[in-house]
């Protein structure tokens, strides 16, 4: 179990992770008198052993607000009215199968496969999404390319967070796949986004840098200038303003996890429309209004696309630049905003 521990913090699905957040009552705090002792009556379906794993691995911590810079110990109940996240990694799923799901194919060669990733479509399998991920559609649709790089993620080089549309490249035979990791690893490559965020007191455009990490107090989440963090850095340019809301592209020099959510949140305070981890989608559709709450009201991804694509392909030496037009929400909601300028 501290191997799955490992490998998840090595490489976290953040996306297929399981959050629990535990209340502490009065009574809690009566009838328990260490923390450990806690967690193993709450959590009666998993190990004595994996619970202290888990908190000697910084995944089980205080929770919500007030809870900067306090520290968690299990030979001590924590005070009652205080709230503790336990964050479980997904166990490794067996072997994917091939599934028959359409992909919107930008470029193919013998080598790799740019594909254009719908919103909504898991990367690789994980709980609650064993099927219907690009792994299962990718072995469907390249036969021999079980085995290429990972075994959970063949031919997967790089990832885009569930909610995330846009251009992905997959490699299809080993060589390949040793090349595209080089690439991404030293940032040889252009990647460009586009997304809508809350807020329109901006420049036109920056630059962002900080450090990346684990979030001390929300391990679903990442946070700039964190101990331990790597380098991150961002450059954005403003698209288009509009009332409450800004159209923007980003570029990326580096590929941390999250980054741009983070550095448009905890930088520049500007949320991404939707993003249910790093903003608040209930309240942004209240400050829109209406119209954008009755257009929105079942969207549950952030309004963020990968754009472009852009790379020497390590094989041929070929220059490769794909792009890809945001899902038809993305417009539908600029259409909007734009009808709700010219109102005014």
């Amino acid at each position: 179990m501290s191997e799955l521990i490992d490998s998840f913090l090595e490489d976290p699905d953040y996306d297929e992770a399981t959050s629990i957040v535990l209340h502490i009552s009065e009574s809690d705090h009566d009838n328990f008198k260490r923390l450990d002792q806690f967690l193993n009556e709450k959590m009666k379906d998993q190990s004595r052993s994996f619970i202290k794993a888990l908190f000697e691995k910084g995944l089980i911590t205080f929770y919500g607000e007030g809870s900067e810079g306090k520290k968690l110990e299990l030979k001590k109940m924590p005070p009652a009215g205080s709230s503790i996240q336990i964050i479980i990694p997904p166990p490794r799923p067996a072997d994917a199968a091939p599934e028959n799901i359409p992909l919107e194919i930008l470029y193919e060669d013998e080598h790799l496969v740019f594909i254009n990733k719908p919103q909504g479509m898991v990367v690789h399998p994980a709980p609650g999404n064993y099927t219907g991920t690009l792994v299962n559609a990718i072995l469907y649709h390249c036969k021999d390319i079980k085995g290429v790089g990972d075994q959970k993620r063949p031919g997967i080089v790089h990832r885009l967070d569930k909610g995330t549309s846009g251009v992905m490249i997959v490699a299809k035979d080993q060589k390949t796949h040793e090349g595209l990791v080089n690439l991404f690893s030293t940032h040889d490559i252009e990647r460009r986004y586009e997304c809508l965020v809350m807020g329109t007191k901006m420049l036109a455009s920056g630059k962002l840098e900080s450090t990346i990490g684990r979030h001390p107090h929300n391990r679903l989440k990442m946070a700039a200038n964190v101990r331990g963090g790597k380098n991150a850095i961002t450059f954005w340019k403003v698209l288009a303003h509009y009332d409450k809301m800004t159209h923007m592209e980003m570029t990326l020099e580096t590929g941390r996890t999250h980054q741009i959510r983070v550095h448009l949140t905890d930088l520049l305070k500007h949320p991404i429309l939707c993003d249910p981890l790093y903003g608040h989608p209930a309240e942004h559709l209240q400050r829109l209004g209406p119209e954008f709450k009755a257009l929105l009201k079942d969207v549950e991804h952030p309004f963020l696309h990968a754009k472009v694509l852009g790379l020497v392909h390590p094989i041929t030496g070929e220059k490769l630049r794909f792009e890809a037009k945001p899902p038809a929400i993305f417009t539908e909601v600029i259409e909007l905003a734009k009808s709700v300028m010219e109102k005014k």
